[in-house]
């Protein structure tokens, strides 16, 4: 049962090389979309009484941990020029568009004793514009930017936080909900995590791997189901929306037709996506998370598994609490088995135990760390059909970087046209999918790359107070994509 989605999706006849585009139409009812969030183009860091938070705190105190020594202070502006970024998206033509709450903007302190209304009125005024405009808004509840007064308190290694984010979610359905059709409660949260508490490369930059980041996923798994509840029992009656959790991953091919390496490439898709999918769309933890990390945590001396356990009745209220799958994918890499890693100090990557690659002749999106693999995002489609019971699918990102400011874009516009094919693809292969989101509707702050990375449709000029915002290329082919709901110039129905 461990290999059967896995084997069944490597067994597809996918071509990596020579795949021709997609010539089907997408469905009428199909949405197209693109995304942000707060921290990477609201600016105004401090302004209209929002509080801090741990980006904030974590940039202003280490300026050189981000490339150039940038920081979202400003950003893209869009506190202030939210008419202009829905005026772009209204020209791309997006049947909807993702953005996140910066929950410090709405609570200063975290807690809902002290509502911010100047940030309360930000919000409602840009939902207002994207209704007026016939753009449906898909809100992110918490994209990485936890207030810092919460994070002085211990943050989501914490127990406190799960009930706390429980309270500011169900505020934000109250304030919001009447206008929104589709919430999710987190962004990949394996970045908040791992990246926060884990290995340290996200704020709050705290290097505890194989420990805070486990308690960590504990928590917003916790925090995840209670606001799906809430919404449940509170709000879905009236306000007749959807809720799901964003989790990202990488498609994990084997790096040989060997056992060993698709057991490899099984067990990282369980340690990436199954980590945050399995307790949500199956029940508990996966089989192989537990069982390593149990047996690697005796190893080094402890009396239990670093991983922490869900009792039944935690396992029953997380296990359904989603009304569609979300998922973020970029690119893939290659899966190899290796030998187990020496027992010394606690490790998210011990416990998962396999290396990978990318082969230098996968093709680079100018940052020589992402490969473009359009290919990848079919078989991974597959594979959450065959592991997931076939459920309801958002693509919620998707885009590549340049690290230029070219607007002739031809790249991107390929690696639109080959991801957007694969996707059609595995619509035709029985995924249910029914949306696309790309990132980003503009270039913005890329946390600790700074404005180094770009992803937008459109350019945005960092050098200017006005934050000019150009369309590129790939801005006017996903324009004709929203339009005709097809890849090339002429589609079959």
């Amino acid at each position: 049962m461990f290999l059967k989605g896995f084997i069944f999706c490597c067994l597809l006849a996918i071509s990596i090389a020579d795949d021709e585009t997609n010539n089907k139409l997408f469905p009428e009812d199909f949405m197209f979309g693109a995304a942000t969030a707060s921290y990477q183009v609201e600016g105004a860091w401090d302004e209209d009484g929002k509080g801090e938070n741990i980006w904030d705190r974590y940039i202003h105190s280490n300026p050189e941990l981000i490339a150039n020594n940038d920081s979202g202070d400003v950003a893209c502006d869009s506190y202030h020029k939210y008419k202009e970024d829905v005026a772009i998206l209204k020209e791309v033509g997006v049947d909807f568009y993702r953005f996140s709450l910066s929950w410090s903007r709405i609570l200063p302190t975290g807690y809902v004793n002290k509502v911010n209304l100047p940030g309360v009125t930000y919000y409602k005024n840009l939902i207002k514009e994207l209704k007026n405009n016939g753009i449906e808004p898909l809100i992110t509840i918490f994209h990485w930017d936890l207030p810092q007064p919460l994070q002085d308190m211990g943050g989501w290694p914490s127990d406190f936080i799960v009930e706390t984010f429980a309270e500011y979610a169900r505020l934000c359905f109250e304030l919001f909900g009447d206008d929104v059709k589709y919430w999710v409660t987190f962004n990949e949260p394996k970045q908040i995590c791992l990246g926060g508490y884990g290995q340290g490369y996200n704020a709050p930059g705290i290097s505890l791997t194989g420990l805070a980041d486990y308690v960590c996923a504990h928590h917003v798994l916790q925090a995840h189901a209670k606001a799906w509840h809430i919404y449940d029992q509170e709000f879905r009656a009236t306000q007749q929306g959807q809720v799901s959790i964003t989790i990202d991953t990488r498609w994990f091919e084997p790096a040989s037709d060997s056992e060993e390496d698709a057991v490899a490439a099984e067990t990282a898709l369980q340690f990436n996506y199954g980590w945050y999918a399995n307790p949500v769309y199956n029940s508990d933890y996966p089989e192989i998370m537990k069982t390593r990390i149990a047996e690697r945590s005796l190893a080094e001396g402890f009396n239990h598994s670093r991983l922490p356990a869900f009792t039944d009745e935690e396992i029953a209220y997380i296990s359904g609490t989603f009304d569609y799958m979300a998922v973020n994918m970029y690119s893939s890499i290659l899966a190899v088995a290796t030998d187990e890693a020496p027992i010394a100090e606690p490790s998210y990557n011990y416990d998962m135990g396999i290396d990978g690659y990318q082969p230098d002749d996968w093709e680079s999106a100018s940052a020589p760390w992402f490969k473009i693999t359009p290919w990848g995002i079919r078989k991974l489609l597959n594979w959450l059909k065959e592991t997931y019971n076939n459920p309801t699918i958002i693509i919620t990102e998707n885009g590549m970087p340049d690290n230029s400011s070219v607007i002739d874009d031809v790249t991107r516009v390929r690696f639109f046209r080959d991801y957007l094919s694969n996707v059609r693809s595995a619509m035709e292969d029985g995924v249910n999918v029914i949306g696309y989101t790309a990132w980003s509707i503009m270039d913005n702050f890329e946390w600790g790359l700074g404005y180094t990375q770009k992803y937008g449709l459109y350019h945005v000029d960092f050098d200017s107070i006005n934050r000019t915002r150009t369309p590129k290329t790939s801005a006017a082919y996903y324009k004709k994509v929203t339009e005709t709901h097809c890849l090339v110039d002429t589609c079959e129905e």
